[in-house]
């Protein structure tokens, strides 16, 4: 594998890929369900951003939880459950909208970290 490809796509533990992944798809699907209600089909901008943004979401998620982990550091805050699953749900909706601008920063710092630590 190249080089580059192993330091950025390949840079995620495949464990922490995966579970984002799944995560991605359900957001996906729910999009797949909602435009094909009525028969309609779904355009072609719509399916190929929506692949876009699902293969993306796993690095777009990792850079809001790195920024959410500096700033929170590691304080804990109890909440109400349903407020947080709310909460939750929000931000990987706007994780997976906003991923295809989002994930080439994580992809960046991904090739640096990696870049730096085989030095």
């Amino acid at each position: 594998m190249h080089p580059v490809i192993q330091k950025t796509l390949g840079g995620l533990s495949s464990r922490y890929y995966f579970r984002q992944f799944f995560f991605g798809l359900v957001v996906a699907a729910l999009i797949f369900t909602m435009s094909t209600q009525g028969g309609r089909s779904i355009p072609i901008g719509v399916l190929l951003l929506t692949v876009i943004n699902t293969l993306l979401y796993p690095y777009s998620r990792f850079v809001y939880e790195s920024i959410v982990g500096f700033i929170m550091g590691e304080n804990v805050f109890f909440v109400n459950a349903i407020f947080m699953l709310v909460t939750k749900f929000i931000t990987m909706a706007m994780c997976w909208v906003f991923a295809i601008f989002v994930a080439p920063i994580g992809l960046a710092y991904l090739y640096y970290y990696h870049s730096k630590a085989e030095r």
